[in-house]
């Protein structure tokens, strides 16, 4: 039986606007396409960071210029971005597939995640979007009463909340598909984040998933084998960027949550990769998770470089 992988692009698989992304995405799916061509059950998960955050800027500026057109929501700000990438993304995987003679469906999946409102999250927003700013940018943007921060020193960024996920309201759809040997791009930058009012009412709420928790709760959902995280770097390090810095062949959970509670993870870039992985890696025996590159992702399953978390 082949191993089912969930994959989890992150936001340099993507590009930064519209013309970058759909250059990047025909890179990216040649990688995934090996997968596929190596017999793997594949579902595609990605991140939405600048993309959100374009969206948003826009329908602000709209807003601003045409006061007919109320503000949009960051949950419709998430599945417009859920939208277009995954536009880009079936159509170079389906092209890389039937240009290989592979005859599979590919299919995006507009997808809720249900958060609990009461989440601390919301008290406390920490996850970037958008495009990156000066300070000074970034003051302005505070004095409009937006939360910015300070992002891995490379700038500054808006931020919103970034509540856990709970549940993935379209998991059967997802699940159908992929029984049925489809290709499926799911939950798309952490999905859109919901909450149940009344009786069957799904709420948009006004913040950002982490992609890297949805992609493993994701995986979990779909009982897939091996979750791979997509990053910068081939391989996970302690003490980054210091003389002493060692890269990671393998970490099983625990070592792995000692190293974090170190702080040798940052906050909003490596940590959530990390946390993700230890979570999927403790879900159930023989599950392991992958954080690598793109372009490594076949070496990294084959056990050839990248970290992987397992017990």
């Amino acid at each position: 039986m082949a191993e089912r992988i969930v994959i989890a692009l992150g936001g340099n698989a993507l590009g930064k606007n519209l013309p970058e992304q759909m250059a990047a995405v025909k890179h990216t799916a040649k990688a995934i396409v090996d997968l596929i061509e190596a017999g793997y059950e594949v579902v595609v998960s990605h991140g939405n960071g600048p993309q959100v955050g374009m969206i948003n800027t826009a329908m602000t500026t709209l807003s601003r210029e045409d006061p007919s057109h109320p503000m949009a929501p960051m949950s419709v700000c998430t599945a417009m971005s859920q939208g277009y990438i995954g536009y880009d993304l079936q159509n170079s995987l389906r092209e890389e597939m039937l240009d290989r003679g592979i005859h599979k469906g590919v299919a995006t999946i507009l997808t809720q995640v249900e958060v609990d409102p009461e989440d601390p999250a919301f008290q406390n927003p920490t996850k970037p979007i958008g495009t990156f700013m000066t300070k000074a940018e970034a003051e302005e943007m505070r004095r409009r009463g937006n939360a910015v921060m300070e992002d891995a020193g490379r700038g500054w960024r808006r931020c919103v909340a970034s509540p856990l996920p709970r549940s993935i309201i379209e998991i059967e759809t997802i699940r159908t598909l992929v029984e049925a040997g489809q290709v499926v791009v799911a939950a798309g930058g952490g999905g859109i984040p919901v909450y149940p009012t009344g009786r069957n009412h799904l709420k948009g709420a006004g913040a950002v998933i982490d992609k890297d928790f949805a992609s493993e709760l994701l995986a979990e959902e779909l009982n897939a084998d091996v979750l791979i995280i997509l990053t910068a770097v081939e391989k996970v390090a302690v003490n980054f960027g210091k003389p002493e810095q060692t890269w990671l062949d393998r970490m099983t959970p625990a070592e792995a949550s000692r190293y974090a509670a170190e702080g040798q993870f940052a906050p909003g870039s490596m940590l959530p990769k990390v946390q993700a992985a230890v979570r999927f890696a403790e879900s159930r025996p023989g599950r392991r998770a992958l954080i690598t590159l793109l372009e490594k992702a076949g070496a990294g399953i084959a056990g050839e470089t990248g970290t992987t978390i397992s017990m």
